[in-house]
This record gives C-alpha cells, structure tokens and sequence, in this order.
C-alpha cells in the first residue's frame, strides 16, 4: 500500500483520467489531474508532486514543452516523472527521457496495474 503519495495525472482523455485515477486510489495514492500541458504547469507551480505521469499529446502545451518548461523553470526537480503515452516511436521515447523523465511508458502496453508497479518501483529507487 502506498502512503498517501501524491499523483498528477496529466492527460486530455477523460475516459483514461477516470480509468487511472479509480486503480492509483484503489491503490492508496492521492491522485490530482489535469487535462492540458498548461494546467498541469499551473499545478507543479502551486505543489509538489511526488509523481508526476504526463502524456504528450495534448491541446496547446504537449507533454515534451511541459517537461521542457518543468526542467527549465526548475520545478519539479525531485519528482518522479513518467511519460504515459500512445506515442511509441523510438525517436520519442529517447526525446523524453533526454527531457529528464524517468521513464517512457506505452500506455497500450501497459496495464494500469502494470502502471502502479512502474511507479513504486521509481518511487523505490529514490529512497
């Protein structure tokens, strides 16, 4: 069980915000959303997440800006973030994660309980 982590959930499909955030408090987590990359930078600004999943498609900011915006405006240096997208071309996966995510996550390879394993094992390493 996890201990009341705190989660921002970034992503425009309200189908998967709903789907997550039922498994990630189900699982013991605190979970926030935000439906576009400029709200998801509005929240990092105001709090600290612990863990933050971002997709990368998304009206106006996408998920690379957002986490481009993150490391350049020092926020959010000692989160977890992960990239939870559909976009699965190699090109991406390296572009995010030479953006500073700790990890790349399909999400039509995954599970979301495959997810919450994802996350604690990051979560894991950083104690």
């Amino acid at each position: 069980m996890a201990d009341r982590t705190k989660i921002l959930l970034v992503d425009d499909d309200e189908f998967l915000l709903d789907m997550y955030s039922v498994k990630f408090k189900e699982t013991g987590y605190e979970v926030d959303i935000a439906s576009s990359g400029d709200e998801a930078l509005e929240k990092i600004k105001r709090n600290p997440y612990p863990v933050i999943l971002l997709d990368v498609v998304m009206p106006g900011l996408d998920g690379f800006e957002v986490l481009s915006q993150m490391r350049k405006d020092g926020l959010a240096k000692d989160s977890v973030v992960i990239i939870l997208s559909n976009l699965g071309q190699k090109e991406d996966i390296e572009r995010g994660l030479a953006l500073g995510a700790h990890d790349y996550i399909i999400k039509a390879h995954f599970t979301p309980r495959e997810v919450v394993e994802k996350i604690q094992y990051h979560l894991g390493k950083k104690k």
